[in-house]
């Protein structure tokens, strides 16, 4: 199922070329500005497709080298370990 309306093609941030009418174009040039704002003020999602990104990036990388992935969650293991360990020890002093 294929859409050929050429306006579906483009981001929710772009102004569709070829409107004559002002107040068209206003309401265009407004609906534009908005969804980049609501696109760039929504945090939540931001770090949820930020993350999801680097998921897939990790299980590409645990795909092309598991002994590499394997010694990196060790280290990052170590290191939240450690950490643990002294701020533990720095409360019980």
């Amino acid at each position: 199922m294929t859409n050929s309306d050429p306006k579906a093609s483009l981001p929710r941030t772009a102004v569709p070329a070829g409107i004559v009418d002002p107040v068209a174009s206003a309401r265009a040039e407004l609906k534009a500005a908005l969804a980049a704002i609501e696109i760039k003020g929504n945090v939540p999602r931001r770090v949820e497709e930020a993350s999801e990104r680097g998921i897939l990036k990790a299980r590409a990388f645990a795909r092309r080298n598991p002994i590499a992935a394997a010694a990196a969650v060790a280290g990052v293991a170590a290191v939240v370990g450690g950490v643990v360990w002294v701020l533990a020890r720095a409360v019980s002093r």
